[in-house]
């Protein structure tokens, strides 16, 4: 089997959808299909059952997954460590943002690099569907996530910044007769909700009652933050939203209200704390001697 189609196997086996993966690994769902084939011949059987409505793992699917990852991984490990080496970099850190905001938070990355030149600092987008599983996993070292998080292995770091929330509405929805909302009218709509995620860290951000004790329901799930806006724009569903997404989602379909009676949301980071190393904590120390940043004037 060669390297691309360990990749692209394992890549189905983590998204089980032809389409998202072939979209992910940039090449087209014939491409994905012809190389599972291939690799099905050449085992002699099946590695994922196919319907028309969903693609899973066989047992020797999944078998074949859990001896092919930690391969894979260590090759890549390997290759991306000698790739730093030749630039002079000793460790890199990764960091997953779930707000989008990581231009506001250039304070503390431009501090960071230049302060430790010998470590290189990587951001990227995580998902709030399953927002921890980056950690367990090791594909991040560090993640911005809101508070509170009350995972037993997971270590809370210091708090980045403060954000109101928003109600994002469609633009003709009627709640946009009003210039600010209130946390009791969240009962009277729908809100978009986010698969595989703590109920008690769903609520830190959407409680599951209003202030007078109504049940706030919850509606269809989005993975990402386009889905949730895709939602909303039908007028079906609202949903709240940090206030730095009016900024970097400014949409003539969108709506944004401000929330008069809301607790800002706290954005602190967050590492696995048998993982934690010198680069996290040099990083989390950069924020502690920076301190939270005020981006309500943004």
């Amino acid at each position: 089997m060669e390297l691309r189609d360990i990749e692209i196997f394992l890549a189905l086996a983590e998204e089980l959808h032809f389409a998202r993966t072939a979209e992910r690994l940039h090449v087209t769902p014939a491409r994905i299909t012809k190389a599972i084939q291939k690799q099905e011949r050449q085992i002699g059987g099946l590695l994922f059952e196919r319907t028309p409505r969903s693609v899973r793992l066989t047992p020797l699917g999944r078998q074949l997954r859990d001896d092919l990852w930690p391969i894979y991984s260590g090759l890549q490990e390997s290759m991306r460590r000698a790739r730093l080496a030749a630039e002079g970099i000793t460790g890199v850190l990764r960091v997953g943002m779930i707000p989008h905001n990581s231009h506001d938070l250039r304070p503390y990355w431009d501090a960071f690099r230049s302060n430790h030149p010998q470590w290189k600092l990587q951001i990227r987008i995580s998902p709030f569907a399953d927002p921890f599983a980056g950690l367990r996993r090791g594909d991040i070292d560090v993640l911005v996530a809101w508070l509170p998080v009350e995972e037993p292995d997971l270590t809370t770091g210091p708090v980045l910044f403060t954000d109101p929330r928003l109600l994002a509405v469609a633009a003709d929805h009627e709640l946009t007769r009003h210039t600010a909302g209130l946390l009791d009218m969240l009962a009277d709509f729908p809100h978009v909700d986010a698969p595989s995620r703590p109920d008690y860290w769903a609520n830190g951000f959407l409680p599951a009652r209003t202030p007078v004790s109504q049940r706030i329901e919850r509606g269809p799930l989005a993975r990402t933050t386009e889905e949730i806006l895709s939602l909303v724009t039908t007028g079906e569903t609202v949903s709240l939203v940090a206030h730095h997404m009016r900024r970097y989602y400014l949409r003539p379909d969108i709506t944004y209200l401000p929330l008069r009676d809301d607790d800002p949301l706290r954005f602190a980071l967050v590492w696995s704390t048998e993982a934690e190393n010198d680069q996290i904590r040099a990083l989390a120390q950069t924020v502690r001697d920076l301190g939270p940043l005020d981006l309500r004037t943004l």
